[in-house]
């Protein structure tokens, strides 16, 4: 879009001093200034509001105003202008087209929470539109659009927040869990441990017509053009509302063209916080062994042969050599959570709880008072769109910078990769490519299609 680029070579630059590549800010408050300064409140706008658009929407009303909200589902994004309304006593703008926000001068930050297909190309013409930008987890769909953003970021100097809130919320249970770890509660770490679930195949999913109130073609964006596909048997309670099997809406995850599975789903947060505790958030594995796993549909050269059914891995076991020796077994088995395993003991955490024998020893010794915040890098936010905002309002990037995100993603895409051709892959974490693969390699990355690519 032709005046895409005019606006962001005018003002990307304008007022900004870029901190460098993942600088964590340290914020001097407990709160973030658009909350402290209700006169001075930031404007924000929303890109993708089913569910989790919806979620990151509503905890943020406290600390930003919300001028616009885009959604290819004039359903839902009908009923979301209607509660942020009610929220915040004002209006927002409704769009079909999110270039329409990204015209907008008006607008200091975009959240996105679209399907992953639509991250890097909504995310990188934010950020020359002048925008600051939180997006949802996965960040990407391929490890190459990765690399792209982080690039972006430092030409522009925007600020980007990467959703993967158990870095400031879970009750910093996770944060504990690191500050456990940099004490030598379990001595030398040797396993980490990352329950992430498992999913369901789905039968066959028959051509289906395409809801009144979808525009389809958009929706499917960078994404090959396919039929819609949809049973009539309805989701109920999260998600809910649209077909419980499809190639659209909630589904996406399941398949390969839109997301990556329970590996980038879930994966994208405890991989995150399993490497961050290693101290492994700027380097990667050396090699990534699929030990088990199924795909639900026959696979051919890494390609689903059939077009009608899930085609993410449904069971999986894989194997992460990890820097200093630590074994990393990523699992669709057990509790969902992270086990750390090391010389001297072992703990487990979730969102819902951190136990362990290194844990119940905190009653009588417990870590120094300032052991959480260390972690953090600051005092700890009281929600990740405050830590966000905080950073906006310093110009350094925020706790879940595009830097670490994209390195623990690496493994996820990589696991996600090595399943699909059913073998190992050896990683080079400097060139951040696969070692004498090239089929593999040509996985890294994704043309767009003709009319979706990305506007630089």
């Amino acid at each position: 879009m032709s005046t895409s680029k005019k606006i962001t070579r005018r003002n990307f630059i304008q007022g900004v001093a870029f901190a460098g590549a993942a600088t964590v800010f340290s914020p001097s408050a407990h709160r973030a200034f658009g909350y402290q300064s209700p006169n001075d409140r930031p404007v924000f706008a929303t890109i993708g509001l089913r569910n989790q658009g919806w979620a990151i929407t509503s905890k943020s009303f406290k600390f930003a105003d919300f001028a616009a909200l885009a959604d290819v589902d004039s359903n839902v994004l009908g009923a979301n202008v209607e509660k942020t309304e009610k929220k915040q006593g004002k209006k927002p703008d409704a769009y079909k087209d999110y270039r329409k926000v990204l015209d907008r001068k008006d607008i200091d930050a975009v959240m996105i929470a679209t399907p992953d297909h639509w991250h890097t190309k909504i995310a990188v013409e934010a950020m020359y539109a002048g925008k600051d930008v939180y997006c949802e987890k996965p960040l990407t769909l391929t490890i190459d659009e990765g690399k792209l953003i982080e690039k972006v970021v430092k030409d522009t100097g925007r600020v980007f927040q990467v959703g993967t809130m158990q870095r400031s919320e879970s009750g910093q249970r996770f944060l504990q869990a690191i500050a456990l770890i940099r004490d030598g509660r379990i001595g030398k770490v040797k396993k980490v441990t990352c329950g992430i679930n498992g999913m369901e195949a789905s039968p066959v999913i028959p051509v289906a017509s395409v809801p009144e109130v979808l525009d389809y073609d958009f929706w499917l964006g960078p994404a090959p053009k396919v039929d819609y596909r949809a049973l009539p048997e309805m989701r109920e309670g999260y998600g809910g509302g649209v077909p419980l099997y499809s190639n659209c809406h909630y589904s996406f995850r399941n398949w390969h063209e839109y997301s990556g599975g329970k590996l980038t789903d879930w994966g994208a947060h405890h991989v995150d916080i399993a490497c961050w505790a290693l101290g492994a958030s700027d380097t990667g594995p050396s090699k990534i062994s699929p030990l088990e796993y199924k795909l639900p549909v026959e696979y051919k050269d890494g390609w689903p042969t059939v077009n009608d059914q899930y085609n993410a891995a449904t069971e999986f076991k894989i194997k992460v050599d990890m820097p200093d020796d630590v074994e990393m077994i990523i699992t669709s088995e057990g509790d969902n959570g992270i086990l750390f395993e090391g010389t001297e003991g072992r703990f487990f955490v979730n969102r819902g709880k951190i136990v362990g024998a290194p844990v119940e020893a905190l009653k009588d010794n417990p870590l120094p008072e300032d052991a959480i915040e260390k972690v953090y890098g600051g005092k700890v936010s009281e929600n990740h769109t405050a830590n966000f905002i905080e950073a906006m309002n310093s110009r350094k990037q925020p706790i879940s910078d595009v830097w670490s995100h994209n390195r623990m993603l690496e493994i996820c895409h990589l696991s996600n990769i090595s399943m699909r051709l059913g073998r190992d892959l050896k990683w080079d974490p400097k060139k951040r490519e696969i070692i004498d693969d090239a089929q593999a390699n040509a996985f890294l990355s994704r043309e767009n299609r003709k009319g979706y690519e990305i506007n630089m």
